[in-house]
């Protein structure tokens, strides 16, 4: 018979690790649907983006930039999905989740 003290301690892992593998399957789901989505993929400029792509819906604020440690961060919105660019050059694309999800802007 499991001991009253080792039964609650099973239970709180238990309820400690519910969220972390929550999480994996919405990163994992998050993946799945950037890999079909056909999205800039890294190394891209932002010409080739722009032609290729089309213009973005919005361009928000640029992040960074303010030594060369940290370097600027562009931001260009389109209908469900955000690319990221480091100076000139697309570092990585993913899928937007719906509003509230996510602290992208």
């Amino acid at each position: 018979m499991m001991r009253p003290i080792a039964f609650l301690g099973l239970c709180a892992a238990a309820i400690l690790l519910m969220p972390v593998t929550a999480h994996a399957d919405t990163l994992r789901a998050q993946v799945q649907l950037e890999k079909h989505m056909h999205l800039p993929p890294g190394g891209m400029s932002m010409a080739q983006v722009e032609k290729r792509y089309g213009p973005p819906e919005r361009k928000l604020p640029v992040r960074g930039g303010g030594s060369r440690w940290q370097p600027p961060i562009h931001r260009w919105v389109y209908p469900g999905y955000i690319v990221y660019f480091e100076h000139k050059l697309v570092i990585h694309s993913v899928a937007d989740a719906p509003a509230g999800e996510h602290p992208v802007r």
